[in-house]
């Protein structure tokens, strides 16, 4: 049985990452969406916020579970006995950020990664234009699951 480990800050989940952990899910028998915290980044959501939206969104879909990722991410993956990471690309900027980390991760532990290609018509969609534009008030309904505008809108009135 073979599992894989789909990490990120999920700060906040979205439609992208949605599609990302069903293929991922079609290919292996197990997803793990790790949410982890970013040390540079700020989260807007709080860690159990994600992981509770995380959840939510992809419930439904068997063999994908979401737990939390607490320090380095291949010595999570060694403990739930992942055989990859799971990494979406929506381009080329993407690729850029993503492989000298998959070049880490492999010369730490050997782990390999796999870059899946995200659905292009949610190519637009990153977590920080999401919290941008519900922000300056824009509906960020279409490129998020049910209730992650609520809680991104209730964690932006918080830090107002």
């Amino acid at each position: 049985m073979a599992t894989v480990v789909f990490p990120g800050s999920f700060d906040p989940f979205t439609l992208g990452h949605v599609d990302i952990a069903v293929r991922a899910r079609q290919l292996f028998d197990t997803v793990i969406i790790a949410v982890a915290h970013n040390s540079q980044k700020a989260p807007l959501l709080d860690l159990g916020v994600r992981v509770e939206l995380a959840q939510s969104a992809i419930g439904h879909v068997e063999g994908i579970e979401v737990a939390v990722v607490d320090g380095l991410l291949v010595d999570f993956c060694e403990a739930r006995g992942a055989v990859a990471i799971v990494k979406g690309l929506r381009g080329g900027a993407d690729y850029d950020v993503e492989r000298p980390m998959a070049l880490m991760n492999r010369s730490l532990t050997g782990i390999e990664t796999v870059f899946i290609t995200g659905d292009s018509a949610l190519s637009h969609i990153a977590s920080s234009l999401v919290r941008d534009v519900a922000r300056h008030g824009g509906d960020v309904s279409a490129y998020v699951p049910p209730g992650v505008e609520s809680a991104v809108l209730a964690a932006l009135r918080v830090r107002k």
